[in-house]
């Protein structure tokens, strides 16, 4: 898969670090980037922007870990947009995580400048193996699946964006399992022994449930977490995603919102990413009306409609 970086990064100039096509290496595994619909895709239009706002705002940030990096897309953004010099991924496949340590190796173009820490496992830990002296970074980056998988054998097997194994040890408040936001709670738990002073979580979440619970998951896990950046996508895998989120409320869990892209991008047509964060609350009271249930937006997807979803980037610092 080869992809034009400054495209796919929107950047001005062409890129200081990263070759100007970036050669990527997909294993069966790793879920496929949407370098065709740059507007589905996660690093391309949430990520990268709010890597640029963070170094406008807060300066370079030399060491950057990303949980569940996928082809290592997310930390080649950062390389570029961040100025990150060490860099750590994971990823549950050891497959994947290869390909991800080649993949930013060989479409760097001083790799000898570039530290990479990698490991296979859950979350954080192939980090800190056996209980090892956890690396520290200055930004960790996660944008993690939502929807429970039952079966452990297709979860291993498929290319899942949106879904992960329970059931987990640790203990979730119910609010954060009721809207599917475990795994998310479980990193942020996760995160703090990894982190430098004055280093920050960011997790990008799909806003298909109210702002407010964000903000309590980073209240709950011992963080200030703060709206950072509020945007939108078009959704990625409409069938399956908002299929998935249809079951899970009919077995009790959400609600859950979506909405036609047409309605996302009049309201957030002349929004500028460094407001959007602030006035995040009051886009959602004014997208309200239009929220569709997930039975509502899987029925005008099934009818050629673009359904997209709200996206938070969450900032939250240990209190």
């Amino acid at each position: 898969m080869q992809i034009d970086t400054a495209r796919y990064l929107k950047l001005d100039d062409a890129p200081a670090r990263l070759k100007n096509t970036l050669d990527i290496r997909v294993t069966e595994h790793a879920f496929l980037p949407s370098i065709d619909d740059i507007l589905s895709d996660w690093v391309a239009t949430i990520a990268t922007p709010a890597f640029k706002l963070i170094n406008r705002l807060q300066g370079p940030q030399t060491s950057f870990c990303s949980i569940g990096t996928g082809v290592g897309l997310d930390a080649l953004a950062a390389i570029e947009t961040l100025g990150a010099t060490r860099i750590g991924i994971t990823d549950v496949h050891q497959d994947v995580v290869a390909a991800a340590a080649d993949n930013i190796r060989n479409n760097l173009k001083t790799p000898d400048n570039i530290t990479i820490e990698a490991g296979h496992g859950d979350l954080l830990e192939p980090l800190a193996p056996n209980g090892a002296t956890p690396p520290r970074y200055d930004l960790i980056y996660e944008n993690l699946p939502n929807i429970p998988i039952a079966d452990a054998e297709e979860a291993a097997t498929a290319r899942k964006s949106a879904g992960h194994i329970p059931p987990r040890k640790e203990n979730v408040p119910p609010l954060m399992r009721r809207n599917l936001l475990a795994l998310h709670t479980i990193a942020l738990q996760k995160a703090k022994p990894f982190l430098a002073p004055g280093g920050t979580v960011l997790s990008l979440l799909g806003g298909r449930i109210p702002l407010e619970i964000f903000r309590e998951m980073g209240r709950l896990t011992g963080y200030h977490a703060e709206i950072f950046t509020y945007g939108w996508k078009i959704q990625t895998d409409p069938e399956e995603i908002i299929g998935g989120h249809l079951k899970q409320q009919q077995e009790g869990f959400g609600p859950y919102h979506f909405y036609r892209a047409s309605r996302l991008a009049e309201v957030f047509a002349n929004l500028s990413l460094e407001e959007s964060g602030a006035n995040a609350h009051a886009i959602e009271h004014r997208l309200t009306p239009d929220a569709l249930s997930p039975k509502e937006a899987l029925a005008a997807w099934q009818q050629g409609e673009t359904i997209g979803h709200t996206v938070v980037a969450l900032r939250s610092r240990p209190i």
